[in-house]
């Protein structure tokens, strides 16, 4: 199935439903004419008469064609809901997938935002604003019936249809252009406060709240600037469009007045000729007043629409078995997502299973752009990185994650308790959990919490310390046993019981025979490993075993003079 297609499937859902829409919305419209009907009977037939049998009767014959009406009304509105419902059901999971890929491909991108268009959609297309659109085309009708009461009665009811419209264009016309900027402004108002608050201690302590909420004010008045205007113009076409249709009450009633004068029509007509108007009116009125909401679901539709062609899903793979850990990396290049910018250039290197590769160099050598690629976070524009001879884009997303562990320089922990983000969130044996706490040392940390595993840790973790976040980013990265294990300076924000606790770690993991890249500077965890790599600008430097590596430096240090380990690692 093309890309596209996902998306138009989800519309086709409403396709297949909108047939007996316009079905319930032709009879609840032709039920409209049960008001002007009845009181044209009642002026000019139960007046006249002064029958009461008559009365009760058309009163009856009213009341139940009005319950029918009723009821068709509820019968539309239940059938639009659920069609939503399986609209947003075949919709959300795809989106969301979408959205992460576009979150990775362009960080600051706020695709995120497209998560609210599936919902603000879905509003208009089972609210009050398809079912004005689809009683539109039953206007004509009710004119028609205007028309046939007679001619300066229709004339009067059309011109006030086409006034009420046109101003509806001019209305979308002058204030499209101004609300699509405001909403883009809006859009980057709302980044600027999300990624700035995310560094509150850092505004408070270093004195930087003034001229942040500057910048953040400055975006917000100019979208308030923006949406004040485009809401001075609709103002202006909304009063005139309320004082016509005031004015078409009057109109209409002064003709057909002026026509009963001159024997021409009853009164019974005249009053059901106002009746009939205000009908005809109303699905106009309607569609002016949810006009925002159809300008802003349209909106939605296209950035959808865009999204989903733009952004392809991961191919459906057949399933590989876990692999042993063998990695080879071969001539690999790689750009910061949404740039031109190579951070990597020609690297290449293998590892066998079980093999440790410690990762060093100086800031900006490239690597954490390089464990980003491994675990297949950053796309590659050339060269192939491969698991046990497979590229790892030959992988299912979700099956690679399983064979892979992966601990970011920034630790990010999700909106849960203890054992949800150790257990990436799946459904696991508490055993599994634990073992994988005590793996990374951090089980008696754990234990000493409120709740111990079942501790909530709040959005972003922001309930634990930087060093406690990164000890349960490592228990999570070693949950299921992964085949491969990336860890990108595992030991920032660890004190002496931290690194303990690590070195514990890498020599258990060491003895199970894992994969494992790891990036950092220290002497202790380099002592870990194999193989290590110095990279420098993006470019593999030297790539030996861990001993040769260390040689010089333990030379250097022999050696009375001034140590040059630093100069060593970042060489």
């Amino acid at each position: 199935m093309s890309q596209p297609d996902v998306f138009q499937r989800a519309l086709g859902i409403y396709k297949k439903i909108i047939w007996s829409t316009l079905i319930f919305s032709a009879a609840i419209n032709i039920l409209l004419f049960v008001g002007p009907l009845y009181m044209l009977q009642i002026y000019d037939r139960v007046l006249q008469s002064r029958n009461e049998t008559t009365l009760v009767m058309l009163t009856v014959i009213a009341g139940s064609m009005l319950m029918v009406h009723g009821l068709l009304e509820f019968l539309r509105s239940r059938v639009l809901v659920r069609t939503g419902y399986q609209f947003d059901e075949a919709l959300s999971a795809p989106l969301f997938h979408r959205v992460l890929k576009a979150s990775l491909a362009n960080p600051g991108g706020n695709s995120q935002a497209a998560l609210s268009d599936v919902g603000r959609l879905r509003e208009f297309l089972t609210g009050s604003g398809l079912t004005a659109m689809c009683d539109v085309p039953w206007v004509p009708l009710f004119l028609i019936v205007c028309f046939l009461f007679h001619p300066w009665i229709g004339t009067v009811a059309l011109g006030g249809a086409t006034i009420v419209f046109v101003l509806a264009l001019i209305s979308e016309l002058t204030t499209k252009k101004t609300l699509d900027e405001a909403q883009n402004v809006n859009q980057a108002a709302q980044q600027f406060a999300s990624t700035t608050l995310q560094n509150a201690e850092v505004i408070r302590a270093m004195g930087m709240e003034g001229q942040l909420r500057d910048r953040w004010l400055e975006r917000h008045d100019r979208m308030m600037d923006l949406q004040a205007s485009a809401s001075d113009r609709a103002g202006v076409i909304s009063s005139i469009s309320k004082f016509v249709r005031a004015g078409l009450q009057v109109a209409i009633l002064g003709v057909g007045a002026y026509l009963v004068l001159q024997g021409e029509m009853s009164a019974g007509v005249m009053v059901a000729a106002s009746i009939m108007m205000g009908r005809a009116l109303a699905p106009v009125d309607q569609v002016v007043g949810q006009w925002k909401n159809f300008v802003g679901a349209r909106q939605s539709y296209r950035r959808l629409k865009s999204m989903f062609a733009q952004i392809p899903a991961d191919i459906e793979r057949t399933a590989l078995p876990a692999p042993d850990g063998r990695l080879v990396v071969e001539g690999l290049m790689a750009l910061v997502p949404g740039s031109r910018t190579p951070v990597l250039q020609g690297v290449t290197f293998a590892i066998e299973p079980g093999q440790t590769l410690a990762v060093v160099g100086p800031s900006g050598a490239g690597k954490s752009s390089l464990v980003r690629t491994l675990v297949g976070v950053w796309p590659t524009v050339s060269g192939t990185v491969r698991l046990d001879g497979t590229e790892i884009g030959h992988y299912n997303s979700d099956e690679l994650g399983a064979y892979v562990g992966y601990l970011p320089q920034e630790v990010e922990l999700f909106a849960g308790t203890i054992a949800e983000n150790i257990a990436r969130f799946r459904d696991a044996d508490d055993k599994d959990i634990v073992a994988a706490a005590k793996l990374a040392g951090v089980h008696d940390m754990i234990q000493k919490l409120p709740q111990g595993y079942d501790t909530e840790i709040g959005i972003g973790g922001r309930s634990l310390s930087g060093g406690q976040r990164q000890r349960v980013g490592l228990a999570r990265a070693l949950f299921g046993n992964p085949s491969l294990i990336v860890l990108d300076e595992p030991n920032a924000n660890l004190d002496s019981e931290g690194e303990t606790a690590l070195m514990h770690a890498l020599a258990s993991i060491k003895q199970r025979a894992t994969t494992v890249v790891f990036v950092s500077h220290k002497m202790n965890l380099l002592s870990q490993a194999d193989m290590t790599l110095v990279m420098k600008d993006g470019r593999v430097q030297r790539f030996v075993p861990t001993r040769q590596f260390l040689q010089p430096m333990a030379a250097a240090a022999a050696d009375p003079r001034p140590p040059q380990a630093a100069a060593q690692i970042s060489a």
